[in-house]
C-alpha cells in the first residue's frame, strides 16, 4: 500500500516539498503518487510551462508523466541492492516548472518488504569447547545474514531443544543481532566427544522467515586459562584515504599458561562482514590491525571490528574484543556542477532578468568541505540567482545587443570551503537571435524535371531547394505545392512535396501517350514572426517508354484464331494473307517487326518481317490430305528497350478453290439437315439457348476488346461517325510499288478534307478515357487497303473520324500537354512528297 505524505515549505524559489513511500519489488507502472495535484498545479498548463524533471536527479526506478504529473514505478527496485543495509532508503528527485520558475523536491521512501530469509554463511557450524569449560561460559556463533532492514531484519535465534546449551541473542550498537552458545551443563567428553543441534536464525517479518544451519559442538581436552584483553572495547580515529598498511591499533592479549597454552593467536570473528575484511588486515601474530583497502568517509563514517584470540593449546578457547574505528572527513571531493537545462538562444530584446539557464551544485564532504561558493566570472551581462538550497538559475542582467555580440560563453565557478579549497567550472554557450528579415530564395526560378512514363507512385523525382540567410526558425524552411488544376484534377494528385527537404514525389503512374508534360507552383516559406515565403515554377516532362505491346489487328477469327483458305495450285509468292498491327507508343518503340514462331517446320510459308505478309514459299505438295491444316503462330514485334510482342493464331486451310473455301462453313449445317427431324418444342429451346449465348459472348468480346482499347492511346474521335473509305489508295497500287514505304518515311501534315472511295476494310473501335483524362468515350477507324496478289509493302494507317476538343488553359496556374488533334486530317510525306490525305498502298 502506497503511503503519501505531503509536507509543504516554503523556501526563495520553491513552492513546496512532497514525500511519498513505495514498497520494494514493485511492478512497473505501479502508481507513487500524482506530483501536480499534490501541489495544487493546473494540469491544464504543465505542458505550456515546461513541467520537466531536472536530468541530474534522474533514476532508473521511477518514472514522471510530464503531462499529467502522475510518479510511477518504471522498473522493480531492488532496496538492497540501492541501500544496501541502511536504515533509510530513499530516492530523490527534483521538478520544475518555467515561466515562472518553480522548484519542488521530491523524496520517495522505499519500503522495505521481507523479501530475503537469514542465512549462514556456511552450512555447517563448528564450535570446539574444552571439557574443563564451567556452565555459564559464552561461545559466540557465526551469524546469519539477512539483507533485510528494520522488522524484516533478523530478530532472533533458535536452537533444538537440548541439556547442555542454550542461546543467548545479543544486539551490538548498530542494530545487528548475534548468537552466543551458553554452556548450561558441565560437558564430559569421555560420555560424549560432539553434540549435533539445528540452529535456527528467524527474522521479524510477516510472516517471519528462517534460514538454518547445522551447529556441531566438539568437545575438546582441557586447557584451563583463556586470554584476556585489556579492555573489551578500543575507538580509534582513521582519516579517510589513509594509506594502505597504516597502523590502526596494536592490540593486545595476555594468557596466564606457559608454552603453547599461553602463545596467542589473533583473528577476526566469524560474524564480521566481509566489507571490514576488505578495509582492515590483522597479524596474526602481533595482533596489529592495518588499511588493507580505501577507506572512504562518504561510503562510511563508521566500522565495527571483532577480534578473537585464542592460544594455541589443546582446548583452547577465544576471548574476544570489539574494535570500533571513527572515520574522519578530508576534503578530497570536488564540487560538482550539474545543468538541468540551458536555454540555446535569447532574443536580443529579452526582458532582463529573463532565465536563461537552471544548474545544481553539490559536494560530497561534510561541514566546511561540503560548503559551496558559486560565481559567474568574466564581463557577460548575466548574473546567478539563488533558487533553492544548492540550485540557482542564470539570468540576464542587462540588455542584449546582437550585433555586438552574437553569442556569449557563460562560466560558472563552483568553490568549496575545505582546506585546501577545490573548485570546479562549468561553461555554455548562449546564441543571441535575430529578427527575420530575409526572404527564402530558391536556387532556380524554373525547375525543368524529366520523369519516364509508368514510373513506380510514391517515387522521388527532383528536389527543389531555398535558402535563406537567416537563423533559427527564421531559417526554417517549409515547401508547398500551390493548389492548381491539371485536366480537371488538382496538382497534388500528381506529385507531392516533403514539407522539410522539399523532395518532389510522383503520386501516381504518368501515360506518356495521355500527358506530355505539365507545370506548377512550389512555395517555400520560414517559420519566422511574420512568416516570409517565396515561388518557383516546376516543369515536368514525361519520356515515352516503351510500355504498349503491339496490337493485332487483322485477320481476326474466333477465339483468338484465324482461318484463311490456300488453294492447292497457288504458286510459289502466293499472298495467303497480311498480318495488320499497331502499337500506341512513339518512335522505335512502334517500329514494328513480323515472324512465324510455330507451324512452319516444313518451310511453306515465308513472312515478309516489315509489312506481315504471308506468302507461300513453294508448292503445295500433292500428296498432302486435303483435310490437313497449317496451324501457324505468328508473332509481331516492335524494337522498343525491351521489346514487347504480340502473337496471331492462323489456321491455313488448303481448299481446291476460292469459292470452295469460302463454302467450309456451310458444311455442317447440311449435313445437320439430313439427320431425322427433331421434336418442335426441343428445337425452340436449343434456338432460344443459342441466341442467349451468342448475345452474351458478344458482350464478353465487345469488353474485352475495349479493355485492350484502353491501353492502345489512339487518336481519339469525338463521335461515332465512321470514317471515309480510300477508294483512291487501291487505285494507285503501281505508284506505291515504286518504293517501299517505313514508318520513318511517314510524318503527318494538316489537310483539308476526306476522300473516300471502294475497297476499304474498316475496323471501328472505341476508346474510353484514362484516369485524370477529361476527354469522353472516342470512336477510331482503320482503313486496310489490301492487293493479295502484289508483293510490295501495303500501308494501314489510322483516320479519326472527326475533329478533337481542345483544351483552354489560360486561366489554369498549371500547364499542361495531353494527346489531342486539330480539325485538320493529316496528310502522309514520304521523304518530303506529299501521298495523299488518306491511306495509300
Amino acid at each position: 500500500m502506497i503511503v503519501l505524505l505531503l509536507v509543504l515549505c516554503i523556501t526563495d524559489g520553491v513552492l513546496a516539498q512532497i514525500r511519498y513511500s513505495v514498497p520494494e519489488e514493485a511492478d512497473h507502472g505501479i502508481l507513487v503518487g500524482n506530483i501536480a495535484e499534490d501541489l495544487g498545479l493546473d494540469l491544464t498548463k504543465l505542458a505550456s510551462r515546461r513541467f520537466q524533471v531536472v536530468p541530474s536527479s534522474r533514476t532508473p526506478y521511477l518514472e514522471v508523466n510530464l503531462e499529467n504529473g502522475v510518479l510511477f514505478v518504471n522498473e522493480k527496485i531492488d532496496r538492497e541492492q540501492i541501500c544496501k543495509q541502511s536504515a533509510s532508503c530513499q530516492l530523490n528527485m527534483e521538478v520544475f516548472l518555467e515561466n515562472p520558475l518553480e522548484l519542488f523536491r521530491v523524496e520517495i521512501e522505499v519500503v522495505d518488504i521481507n523479501d530475503n530469509p537469514p542465512s549462514f554463511p556456511e552450512t555447517d557450524i563448528t564450535v570446539e569447547i574444552s571439557e574443563s569449560a564451567v556452565p555459564g561460559t559464552r561461545f559466540p556463533l557465526e551469524s546469519a545474514f539477512d539483507p533485510d532492514v528494520g522488522s524484516n531484519a533478523l530478530h532472533t535465534y533458535d536452537i533444538t531443544t537440548n541439556n547442555y546449551f542454550y542461546l543467548d541473542v545479543q544486539t551490538q550498537t548498530d542494530g545487528n543481532k548475534f548468537a552466543e552458545l551458553v554452556l548450561e551443563k558441565p560437558l564430559d567428553r569421555e560420555q560424549q566427544a560432539a553434540h549435533r543441534y539445528v540452529l535456527t536464525a528467524v527474522d521479524g517479518g510477516q510472516p517471519p522467515r528462517t534460514g538454518t544451519a547445522l551447529l556441531v559442538v566438539k568437545v575438546l581436552d582441557s586447557n584451563d586459562n583463556v586470554p584476556v584483553f585489556d579492555q573489551p572495547v578500543y575507538t580509534v580515529s582513521l582519516s579517510e584515504n589513509a594509506p594502505v598498511g597504516m597502523l590502526v591499533i596494536q592490540l593486545n592479549a595476555t594468557d596466564m599458561d606457559e608454552g603453547l597454552n599461553g602463545e596467542i593467536v589473533y583473528s577476526f570473528s566469524n560474524h564480521i562482514s566481509n566489507r571490514v575484511k576488505d578495509l582492515f588486515s590483522i597479524d596474526p601474530r602481533t595482533g596489529r590491525i592495518e588499511v588493507r583497502g580505501e577507506v572512504d568517509f562518504e561510503e562510511s563514517s563508521l566500522y565495527q571490528i571483532f577480534v578473537q584470540a585464542k592460544d594455541l593449546g589443546p582446548n583452547a578457547v577465544a576471548a574476544h574484543c570489539k574494535v570500533l574505528v571513527k572515520v574522519t572527513d578530508l576534503n578530497d571531493n570536488a564540487p560538482e556542477i550539474t545543468f538541468s537545462t540551458v536555454t540555446e538562444s535569447v532574443s536580443e530584446k529579452a526582458a532582463p532578468g529573463t532565465v536563461i539557464a537552471l544548474l545544481s551544485v553539490t559536494d560530497r564532504d561534510a561541514e566546511e568541505n561540503g560548503q559551496i561558493h558559486v560565481e559567474i566570472i568574466g564581463d557577460v551581462p548575466f548574473k546567478l540567482k539563488t533558487s533553492f538550497r544548492n540550485y540557482f538559475t542564470i539570468v540576464t542582467d542587462g540588455p542584449l545587443n546582437r550585433e555586438q555580440a552574437d553569442s556569449y560563453s557563460i562560466t560558472v565557478v563552483a568553490r568549496d570551503k575545505g582546506t585546501p579549497s577545490l573548485a570546479t567550472s562549468k561553461s555554455i554557450r548562449v546564441q543571441v537571435s535575430d529578427e527575420n528579415d530575409n526572404l527564402p530564395t530558391f536556387t532556380q526560378p524554373i525547375y525543368d524535371v524529366y520523369v519516364t512514363e509508368n514510373n513506380v507512385p510514391g517515387a522521388y523525382i527532383h528536389a527543389v531547394t531555398a535558402l535563406d540567410p537567416d537563423i533559427g526558425l527564421n531559417a526554417l524552411i517549409s515547401y508547398t505545392i500551390l493548389e492548381c488544376d491539371i485536366q480537371g484534377m488538382s496538382v497534388k494528385t500528381y506529385v507531392s512535396i516533403n514539407e522539410e527537404t522539399g523532395y518532389l514525389y510522383a503520386l501516381r503512374s504518368f501515360d506518356y501517350e495521355q500527358l506530355k508534360d505539365f507545370t506548377f507552383m512550389v512555395q517555400a516559406k520560414d517559420a519566422g514572426t511574420p512568416e516570409l515565403s517565396t515561388n518557383s515554377t516546376v516543369k515536368v516532362i514525361i519520356v515515352d517508354q516503351n510500355d504498349n505491346a503491339p496490337l493485332v489487328l487483322a485477320p481476326l477469327g474466333k477465339n483468338g484464331t484465324a482461318k484463311e483458305p490456300l488453294p492447292r495450285t497457288a504458286e510459289p509468292g502466293y499472298l495467303v494473307t497480311r498480318i495488320v498491327a499497331m502499337d500506341a507508343d512513339d518512335g522505335e518503340n512502334a517500329r514494328l517487326s513480323y515472324s512465324i514462331q510455330r507451324g512452319n517446320e516444313n518451310g511453306m510459308f515465308r513472312m515478309d518481317w516489315r509489312t506481315g505478309e504471308l506468302r507461300t514459299a513453294r508448292r503445295v505438295s500433292a500428296k498432302r490430305d486435303p483435310h490437313q491444316l497449317y496451324d501457324l503462330l505468328i508473332e509481331v514485334r516492335d524494337h522498343g528497350q525491351p521489346p514487347l510482342s504480340s502473337s496471331a493464331s492462323l489456321l491455313v486451310m488448303l481448299v481446291d478453290s476460292m469459292a470452295e473455301g469460302r463454302g467450309v462453313g456451310n458444311r455442317g449445317g447440311t449435313a445437320k439437315a439430313k439427320e431425322g427431324t427433331l421434336d418442335l418444342t426441343l428445337i425452340l429451346i436449343i434456338a432460344l439457348g443459342s441466341v442467349s449465348f451468342i448475345f452474351l459472348l458478344v458482350m464478353i468480346v465487345l469488353a474485352v476488346r475495349c479493355q485492350k482499347d484502353k491501353k492502345l492511346n489512339l487518336y481519339s474521335c469525338l463521335t461515332s461517325e465512321c470514317c471515309l473509305g480510300c477508294s483512291s489508295c487501291c487505285s494507285r497500287q503501281a505508284r506505291a510499288r515504286k518504293k517501299k514505304l517505313t514508318k520513318s518515311d511517314i510524318m503527318l501534315v494538316q489537310s483539308a478534307g476526306n476522300v473516300s472511295g471502294a475497297g476499304t476494310a474498316q475496323v471501328p473501335v472505341e476508346e474510353s478515357g484514362s484516369f485524370g483524362s477529361h476527354h469522353q468515350n472516342q470512336n477510331y477507324c482503320y482503313q486496310v487497303c489490301l492487293t493479295p496478289e502484289s508483293a510490295k509493302t501495303d500501308l494501314m494507317f489510322l483516320k479519326p473520324c472527326s475533329p478533337s476538343r481542345s483544351t483552354d488553359t489560360e486561366h489554369n496556374p498549371c500547364g499542361a500537354v495531353v494527346t489531342g488533334y486539330t480539325d485538320q486530317q493529316p496528310d502522309i510525306i514520304s521523304n518530303g512528297s506529299i501521298l495523299s490525305n488518306e491511306v495509300r498502298v
